[in-house]
């Protein structure tokens, strides 16, 4: 098999030599022509027959087809495109690994219409990426870069220590899927959503990336069910988005903040979410109208839930704030914290519990109006400080009310407007 400039690939070259030889002597080793490509049906097209993956890649007709490529370790130095929709290209599991050598920013891997240069509204439908592993350097791009590509489908694949984000969807209008993947160690996000709409994003594993997802510009987010863990900043961003869920996720021992909102999102669901001994929770930035519910805050440094001054309509119900305790002892000598209001207004807070945090359970600053604290249980607060503070600290909110809580003995609350 010639291996040209810039592609080289290691692994199965005899097999794969051996294969395109008994082709050949059946008639069928012979690389269609552009003609046959334009004109023949869906095929099933095995890369191996190829003298590059990106010949193998420019053999799909209109029609579009499956791109099998088997194991083997295939270096690349400039990014390898697919322009042709209902196109799936398919691994062998990692022991498919592309391995990006470029050290100028370029992506491994690019799926985009023909003309995006040309013409803005074009699109790419049907595009599925599966089974591979895809690797880089940190000089290197994205992983995989997808542009205006609908109805894409990104499954069962891995994605690491690439220089820009691992996996980069732009302008997907249309049901972008990403799903049963791994995307770990690459210098930007795991996953960057930008101008998307209506994402799935499910049963994913990100660890150590700079940030784990940013969602931006986008509408109708649902992540569900994905483990976040251990990000060198962030682990969920999401900013301008609205209408989306986020629930039934694990997200661990990020050094900034587990879930950011911002720039106008409203109308979202964080839900059903382990949010645990992270520097910061969850912290609504510029959000309205959106619930916090069902989420359990085990060991968050600082803010567990914090709502900022451009925020508000905002629901905190049925979370609990916690430390390790565990039956008379603690885990982890580690603080856990609760939920600052910042100069926000009409704030529900009820049927949380709240126990061994470092601090207050609920603190109001600056000049919040319309709060609702009820129907919430407080007890250990002010663990391993040096003196006690109040429960529940509304003094500077107005029009509000301090409910009926459960505060344990001794500790007091500060009703709004004292």
């Amino acid at each position: 098999m010639r291996v040209p400039e810039g592609w080289s690939r290691f692994g199965v070259v005899a097999i794969a030599a051996l294969a395109f030889a008994a082709g050949s002597l059946r008639g069928g080793g012979a690389v269609p022509s552009a003609q046959a490509q334009e004109s023949a049906k869906a095929v099933t097209i095995d890369a191996a027959r190829y003298p590059t993956l990106q010949a193998a890649l420019d053999a799909v007709p209109t029609a579009g087809g499956v791109v099998r490529i088997p194991p083997g370790q295939y270096e690349l130095t400039r990014p390898l495109v697919l322009t042709r929709e209902n196109t799936r290209i398919e691994g062998s599991g990692a022991a498919t690994h592309l391995v990006n050598k470029s050290e100028d920013g370029q992506p491994a891997l690019v799926i985009r219409p023909a003309t995006r240069a040309e013409n803005a509204r074009a699109r790419i439908w049907r595009v599925q990426l599966a089974d591979f592993r895809v690797s880089g350097n940190p000089k290197s791009g994205d992983g995989i870069l997808a542009e205006a590509a609908n109805e894409l489908l990104i499954h069962n694949v891995a994605v690491d220590h690439n220089g820009g984000h691992g996996i980069n969807l732009v302008d997907c209008l249309e049901d972008p899927r990403v799903s049963d993947s791994i995307l770990t160690y690459n210098g930007q996000a795991g996953l960057n959503i930008l101008r998307n709409h209506d994402i799935v994003v499910n049963a994913n594993q990100f660890e150590e990336n700079q940030d784990a997802v940013r969602c931006i510009d986008s509408f109708n987010l649902c992540m569900n069910g994905n483990n976040v863990d251990d990000h060198l900043r962030h682990g969920i961003v999401i900013e301008n988005t609205y209408g989306s869920v986020l629930s039934g996720n694990m997200i661990e021992e990020c050094k900034g903040t587990a879930i950011i909102l911002d720039r106008d999102c409203y109308g979202d669901t964080i839900s059903a979410n382990v949010i645990a001994h992270n520097a910061a929770g969850i912290d609504l930035r510029d959000a309205w109208g959106c619930a916090i519910s069902a989420n359990t805050f085990p060991l968050v440094a600082s803010r567990a839930v914090a709502v900022g001054s451009q925020s508000g309509r905002i629901t905190i119900t049925g979370n609990n704030f916690c430390n390790s305790y565990v039956g008379g002892k603690t885990v982890i000598q580690d603080p856990a914290t609760g939920i600052v209001l910042q100069n926000t207004a009409d704030v529900v807070v009820t049927g949380n519990s709240f126990s061994g945090l470092s601090r207050h359970a609920v603190v109001t600053e600056g000049e919040c109006r319309r709060v609702l604290v009820d129907g919430n249980v407080m007890t250990d607060l002010s663990w391993k400080a040096p003196e006690r503070v109040p429960a529940a600290a509304l003094g500077s909110a107005r029009e509000s009310t301090l409910g009926t809580n459960i505060v344990e003995k001794g500790f007091s609350v500060t009703s709004p407007g004292k």
